[in-house]
């Protein structure tokens, strides 16, 4: 064991002297082949290690130093052994602001499904995102068209203030909500806080939407207003958002206006007119109340409506301070938009870290984008794989040389081959922070950290202060770092409790496994592999969803929904719609397994189906391939075997 550790070192070694001036010296392709050369046969590529420098300097090295613990391992066992604790530190080193202090920071007397955390406490979280000097740049904008903004701590509380002191004066009370159907600007950040500043409830709907999604979101939410834009540009289209919002026939509109010729419904207000005054009162609340209502990635069935309250910011900093080690003197920007969890998060882990938010409002595949990152020095970068396919196949972000010094990845299984190109692009000055959650959990549940070596497309620990277990298919048998399904061992700050729509046991417990004390173990259905260990450190890889429900594209969709769209095709007699994990890993692929009594050519039917599932649910979801069979594998009960079908395809 000893020998084969020493090998593996010497192998980490000899790759950091080649990856030390890889892009210099060879094209991405030769790189990538020294390093299958270097670790041939070895499961462990290591492709970037942290030297003494980062780690000295990174958060998690001053956390371990104030609870005397000697390892990244030992403070992550520390954390869950001891989760009160542990969050009360991290309450404390964020600096969270309380107009009443609590009395106790967790009371799970009713059970570890339903908690109190922060009991007796009293707070409004958006101010917990001024506490860097008023001076201090809050953001920096760009969009396609080369313009460029920036706005100050001081100058961004000025305008939360006037979107809060606006709404104040439409007569909106606390508790009511009020939608954002925009995309990820100043605009947006601004009217976010706003809302949560008056007490109010934020809806957060993507502008991608269509008018008839945009409708049902809205009155699930029972939304009183909608914040909006006229029109932008994006990949050099003008996008008109206002248009879906006259269609969904919204209440109350206050629109961004970009173009000069926008004309409005009757009772709609101009942005410029609805902002208040300068000061307004902050509404303070408990922490439970709700401050967002985000939606989960359905599409033709009612999609599930998830409350974060005043905790989850909380949850958000956590991961952006230890995980992604946000500093104040750091320039953050995430590929994302207004209307999914990634955009909050990246105002709450930004903003309460003291640091600065990178907004690029248009397409990130641009080299526009490429030249943003160059020129406003960002130094964590998080995206999603598909764009990293893009950027690879496109080679657009080749002319730059950025100074990213953590990137981060989330939304889908990556590829190891595209990370490598990534870190290949910043001449594997960074590691990839693979970050794994959802919106129901307000960040990540299993991630990485600066302190540990990193494989690109894989984990390398659960979150801080989040315990899961993971649960071998063929045994039944739960285990904190076997190959399996993961569940999560509540509680944990983030974690929702309630949902608008549907019944939060059922959704997150009914038929979960218990661990030996009884205590119930929360689901969430994905899968991962265990690659190894190496220094205490266990490296995991996603093997896509455990149950039906498949991740196409960032998007979470149900293989019924998907099915129900197919199966209206003339010639389906029934089909299944599988996710299959491609062997070398990446984002999931949709393949048709069908059922057909006909004599039907496999392409043009491809192309018929990818039209329909365009058309009636998004253009987003690619269908991979389509296979005949002579039946479909079912349980006695009937079921449809999915799983079956994904074991046994070959493409």
């Amino acid at each position: 064991m000893e020998a084969e550790t020493n090998n593996l070192a010497q192998k980490i070694q000899q790759w950091q002297s080649v990856a030390s001036n890889a892009r210099g010296k060879l094209s991405f392709e030769q790189t990538w082949k020294t390093y299958q050369n270097i670790y041939e046969n070895e499961p462990l590529k290591v492709a970037w290690h942290p030297d003494e420098s980062t780690v000295q300097s990174a958060n998690i090295s001053e956390l371990m130093a104030q609870v005397e613990v000697e390892s990244y391992a030992d403070l992550y066992q520390w954390s869950i052994q001891n989760r009160a604790v542990f969050w009360e530190a991290v309450v404390r080193r964020l600096n969270i602001q309380l107009d009443k202090p609590y009395q106790q920071i967790l009371d799970d007397s009713q059970g570890n499904e339903q908690v109190n955390w922060l009991r007796g406490a009293q707070l409004n979280i958006a101010e917990s995102c001024f506490q860097a000097p008023a001076d201090k740049p809050a953001l920096t904008l760009a969009d396609e068209s080369g313009q460029t903004e920036t706005l100050s701590y001081g100058q961004l509380e000025e305008l939360v203030n006037r979107v809060a002191s606006g709404l104040k004066n439409l007569n909106f009370k606390p508790g009511d909500a009020v939608a954002l159907y925009m995309p990820l600007g100043k605009e947006a950040v601004a009217a976010y806080l706003g809302i949560i500043k008056a007490g109010m409830a934020a809806v957060l709907i993507a502008d991608s939407f269509s008018s008839q999604e945009l409708s049902s979101r809205l009155k699930i939410a029972k939304a009183k207003a909608v914040i909006t834009v006229d029109a932008y540009a994006y990949n050099q289209k003008l996008l008109n958002v206002y248009s879906r919002v006259k269609e969904a026939n919204t209440p109350l509109a206050v629109v961004v206006q970009n173009q000069p010729d926008t004309q409005l419904r009757s009772d709609d207000i101009i942005w410029d007119d609805f902002l208040g005054e300068t000061t307004a009162e902050t509404h303070i609340g408990q922490p439970d109340d709700t401050i967002s209502i985000l939606f989960s990635s359905g599409t033709t069935s009612e999609p599930k409506a998830i409350p974060w309250n005043q905790l989850t910011p909380i949850k958000c900093a956590m991961d952006g301070h230890f995980h992604h080690d946000i500093h104040p003197n750091d320039v953050v920007t995430w590929t994302t938009s207004m209307g999914w969890m990634m955009g909050p998060w990246l105002i709450y882990a930004t903003l309460m870290n003291q640091a600065t938010i990178a907004l690029f409002t248009g397409s990130a595949a641009s080299a526009a984008f490429g030249k943003f990152v160059e020129e406003t020095k960002i130094s964590i970068l998080g995206t999603i794989p598909s764009l990293v396919k893009v950027w690879r196949a496109s080679k657009a972000m080749e002319d730059y040389r950025w100074s990213v010094r953590v990137f981060s990845s989330t939304g889908e299984p990556s590829n190891a081959e595209d990370y490598l190109y990534l870190m290949w692009l910043n001449n594997f000055k960074a590691p990839i922070i693979e970050y794994c959650g959802g919106t129901e959990i307000g960040g990540g549940y299993l991630t990485g950290t600066v302190v540990q070596p990193a494989i690109p497309a894989t984990f390398t620990t659960p979150a801080l202060g989040l315990e899961i277990r993971f649960r071998n298919h063929e045994t039944g048998e739960l285990d904190p770092s076997q190959a399996g399904e993961v569940f999560i061992v509540p509680p944990a700050i983030g974690l929702s409790q309630k949902l608008l729509n549907r019944d939060h046991h059922e959704a997150y417990y009914a038929g979960s496994p218990t661990l030996e004390d009884g205590r119930p173990l929360r689901k969430h259905g994905d899968n991962y592999q265990v690659l190894g260990e190496l220094n205490q450190t266990v490296f995991y890889r996603s093997q896509g969803r455990a149950d039906d429900v498949m991740n196409l594209g960032g998007i979470k969709v149900s293989a019924v929904e998907i099915e129900k769209v197919l199966n209206q095709h003339g010639v389906i007699t029934e089909s299944a719609a599988v996710a299959i994990s491609p062997p070398e890993g990446g984002p999931e692929q949709l393949v048709v397994f069908y059922l057909t009594d006909r004599t039907v050519e496999k392409e043009p039917l491809k192309k018929e189906l990818q039209k329909l599932l365009s058309q009636q649910l998004n253009p987003l979801f690619r269908i991979a391939d389509v296979v005949q069979k002579d039946s479909l594998p079912r349980t006695a009960s009937n079921k449809l075997m999915r799983r079956t079908l994904r074991d046994g395809y070959s493409s």
